[in-house]
């Protein structure tokens, strides 16, 4: 795939901004491969993705961002510029349950996913050997139920070690401490198994079965410090009846599970979700 820079902006809404992004690429050398925007009325916010791309090659990451800061700060712009040729670091962690986890590595080694995988953490061994088949360390932290912070500061030592951009929890059944999640706020990423906000908690499918629901599903949302509170990445459902024990709602809702959370990853990876206070904005 062709090296692309793209360019993510959200800012108050007003005249000019598109016409000031073109201008700022083409005046660049640089062409417009995708584009999208979307302005808010409710808040009065502005949201663009672009991505840029340059047949000479005349400019890098480094210098697109020098020149894009003076337009970036006369509009008062939350911005980024990435860069597609280096691949974001992505830590996966789980517990025992594999399937969103092998569903990851999967799409891993097929190059579904654009990123680079240094390492799985786990709080139980259970999952080493399909872990370790795909060439990635392993690394088994266990928890004493007793006094969990030792566990919490080692994880948060791999990840710093590894250097994450980006943390995956498929189906990680810790609760990551407040300081972990504020310093990787909107990079960490968790898969419910629930249509949140219903049925949060244990259990979801037994209590979608006792309350006789018809649709079951599941939330990929980022991590904060309120239990499976964080801006919602993606969501989707599938219809059950009431022949549907919860042994058979879990099993739907698994594969609900992996498809939400590999779609989520792969959003993110290719900047496409904009956080605006709780709301995301994705350009999928």
């Amino acid at each position: 795939m062709e090296r692309r820079f793209r360019l993510i902006l959200a800012c108050p809404d007003r005249l000019g901004i598109v016409a000031m992004v073109s201008n700022f690429i083409s005046s660049h050398g640089g062409s417009i491969a995708d584009a999208n925007q979307h302005s808010d009325s409710s808040t009065g916010w502005f949201f663009m993705r672009v991505e840029i791309v340059t047949a000479s090659g005349s400019f890098d990451r480094e210098q697109l961002i020098e020149q894009f800061t003076p337009i970036a700060q006369s509009f008062k712009m939350q911005w980024e510029i990435a860069d597609s040729s280096v691949p974001k670091k992505v830590v996966l962690m789980a517990s025992r349950e594999s399937h969103c986890l092998a569903d990851l590595l999967y799409r891993y080694h097929e190059n579904e996913l654009d990123c680079e995988i240094p390492c799985v953490i786990s709080n139980h061994d259970d999952l080493r050997s399909m872990v370790e088949w795909h060439g990635i360390p392993y690394h088994h932290v266990p928890v004493d139920q007793n006094d969990k912070q030792p566990h919490f500061d080692r994880v948060h030592q791999l990840i710093v070690e590894h250097e994450a951009d980006t943390v995956v929890l498929a189906r990680y059944m810790q609760i990551l401490p407040s300081t972990v999640c504020d310093i990787y706020r909107h990079r960490i990423i968790n898969i419910h198994h629930s249509f949140l906000p219903s049925f949060a908690g244990a259990k979801p499918y037994h209590q979608a079965h006792e309350r006789g629901v018809k649709l079951i599903g599941a939330t990929c949302h980022y991590v904060t410090e309120e239990l499976d509170a964080g801006p919602i990445i993606d969501q989707d459902v599938v219809r059950v009846s009431h022949r549907d024990q919860p042994e058979e709602m879990v099993r739907l809702g698994k594969d609900v599970e992996k498809t939400v959370l590999s779609r989520g990853l792969r959003w993110h990876l290719e900047d496409r979700v904009l956080v605006h206070g709780n709301k995301t904005v994705v350009f999928n």
